[in-house]
């Protein structure tokens, strides 16, 4: 089971194994607070196309499309979040984002999934 939640959200039992997907670490949380098990700085966007998205909803589906073909070369990282699915049973993927529709945790659950 692949599920995301913020960052700044309490740690759950259920949570299973906790994976920051964000480049950047989240503003104001001290790392003992985040409660993970791995920071995956290298799977989340790219400068660029974080800078370019800006958290605007009305780009959206570009981000997605740029997003997905950033994470085509990234199969590795891919492979490594799924075995940790696989291990763990539940993957918890955690952003900082405040708007919980349109970040990239989203478009890696989708993925991992076999959404879209």
């Amino acid at each position: 089971m692949v599920r995301i939640a913020r960052v700044y959200e309490s740690a759950a039992k259920s949570d299973g194994y906790r994976v920051l997907v964000d480049r950047l670490w989240p503003r104001g949380l001290k790392k003992e607070a985040a409660k993970l098990d791995e920071w995956m700085k290298e799977i989340g966007p790219s400068d660029a196309l974080r800078k370019w998205f800006g958290h605007q909803p009305a780009r959206w589906k570009e981000f997605e499309k740029r997003y997905r073909a950033e994470l085509g070369k990234k199969i590795e990282l891919i492979g490594q979040l799924r075995d940790a699915e696989k291990k763990h049973g539940t993957l918890t993927l955690l952003y900082g984002a405040k708007d919980e529709e349109h970040n990239q945790a989203v478009v890696l659950r989708d993925l991992l999934k076999g959404k879209g």
